[in-house]
């Protein structure tokens, strides 16, 4: 068997201008020719293994760090960020943009972290995403929202706790009272009539509010033990994201506590069976496991354990305005869960009207891919009849290139049959002739026409 290789031309001429050294100098340190490091660095030769070992001995090179992604989401979250509107009339091809990322990996993560950050504030400012959040987003996009030490640590306490016998609720809240001193107590709405959830670490308890849901309370009180049980796990890769705000990493931080919690609920290989065995059929998931449906359309995200691999699932929880609380993109790289714009004509719309069904779609984007997504409005947490109900609808897609094993799909020629045409928000859609468009695209010229009136408010010009 060969050597693996890879290209790795700017990390290898950083190192040699760190050294202060001449392509001469470092390449006789490694034994090669001036000429092989030479286009070695300009990302015309691989980088074999061998090479590897000698960058790392004599330069102190860290070979873990070449299979990181620089600019989140790959190359192909390169290209989806170029193909907005606002870089239409540039002509950026793929092959430039493959070049670009390849030579130049810092600047094209500048252009993202720019681009993720605001880079509609100069159109829309209050849709831009918090600093802190936009960071949070990349370090969990870094990991494809799958995090294999918590993972495994979840399933091995999972796997003691079922030993238990009991249902998942009572022996979490069993294991809380003997091993951590913790007992449960839940408490009227009246009582905490702004919290869900209050851990007292000096009256050893663990308050819940009585309007948290049976999955709800086993989810908190599966989150309590990540606190406690996942510590130094959880602190590890809030270290080794490295944030710049004290925010973001404590935003992180409950991710990856409500990640393990979903993952004590939901143990990976179980999980894993049971979705193969039902054609991840979200409601019957839902019973078996005892959990909610957006923590199970969650835990879809995350199948990405190396040698058992699910489906590759987005997740986006959005409002009755569109506006998008939680958006996981996983294994994915779905562009749908981008922005903070979405199609009135997407199926994760109609799901506020059809309360209790999921509600599945097969959409096509402008570039001729296309998504099977599940939609399904839920209620908050802690959500009463009284006063203004707080909804949301949580959506779960995956491409429909691999979308057949769903069996919310069957019968349905996915390449085939009619799909919704929509965009990602009027602002970087230009299909014309929409009656749903309620602005034109960025980028591109108005165009009016006397003595002429379209289906759609505002003509433009096309390609």
């Amino acid at each position: 068997m060969g050597e693996r290789r890879v290209f790795a031309g700017p990390a290898v001429r950083k190192v040699r201008r760190e050294a202060a050294m001449t392509q001469a100098a470092m390449a006789e340190a490694l034994d090669i020719s001036p000429s092989y490091l030479n286009l070695i660095e300009h990302g015309q030769r691989p980088l074999s293994a061998t090479v590897i070992v000698k960058l790392a001995e004599r330069f102190g090179f860290d070979a873990a760090k070449l299979g990181a992604e620089v600019v989140p989401g790959g190359l192909a979250g390169l290209r989806r960020r170029l193909a907005d509107p606002r870089f239409a009339d540039l002509g950026i091809g793929a092959q430039e943009v493959e070049e670009w990322l390849q030579s130049a990996p810092a600047t094209a993560a500048a252009f993202a972290r720019l681009f993720d950050g605001g880079g509609e504030a100069a159109v829309a400012p209050a849709m831009a995403e918090a600093p802190e959040v936009a960071a949070v987003r990349r370090a969990i996009e870094k990991w494809r929202n799958h995090f294999p030490d918590l993972d495994a640590r979840a399933e091995e306490l999972a796997d003691e706790l079922r030993l238990a016998g009991g249902d998942l609720y009572g022996t979490i809240a069993e294991r809380l009272r003997t091993r951590h001193q913790l007992g449960i107590r839940i408490l009227p709405s009246d009582v905490m009539p702004d919290r869900l959830r209050w851990l007292d670490w000096h009256a050893r308890q663990l308050m819940l509010s009585e309007l948290l849901r049976p999955a709800s309370r086993t989810f908190q009180a599966a989150a309590t033990l990540a606190q406690i049980e996942a510590k130094a796990e959880i602190d590890a890769l809030v270290a080794g994201a490295e944030f710049a705000e004290a925010a973001s990493a404590r935003l992180f931080e409950r991710h990856l506590i409500h990640y393990f919690a979903a993952a004590l609920m939901m143990p990976y290989s179980r999980f894993l069976r049971a979705c193969d065995a039902t054609g991840y059929d979200l409601l019957l998931l839902q019973r078996r496991f005892g959990a909610g449906y957006e923590q199970v359309a969650h835990r879809l995200t995350t199948l990405q354990r190396v040698g058992a691999r699910g489906l590759p699932f987005f997740m986006l929880r959005v409002d009755r305005a569109g506006q998008g609380s939680k958006r996981y993109a996983g294994a994915s790289q779905s562009p749908l869960v981008d922005g903070d714009a979405r199609c009135p004509l997407w199926g994760v719309h109609e799901a506020f009207a059809r309360p209790g069904e999921v509600v599945a779609d097969l959409v096509e984007l402008e570039d001729g891919t296309r998504w099977f997504t599940q939609s399904r409005s839920v209620a908050a947490p802690g959500a009463t009849g009284s006063g203004t109900p707080a909804r949301f609808s949580v959506c779960v897609g995956v491409d429909a290139k691999v979308a057949a094993p769903l069996i919310a799909a069957r019968g349905i020629d996915l390449m085939r049959n009619p799909a919704t045409p929509i965009g990602l928000g009027c602002r970087r859609c230009t299909r014309t002739s929409c009656v749903q468009r309620s602005m034109p695209p960025l980028g591109r010229p108005l165009r009016f026409r006397e003595g002429e009136r379209g289906v759609s408010a505002f003509d433009f010009a096309g390609d």
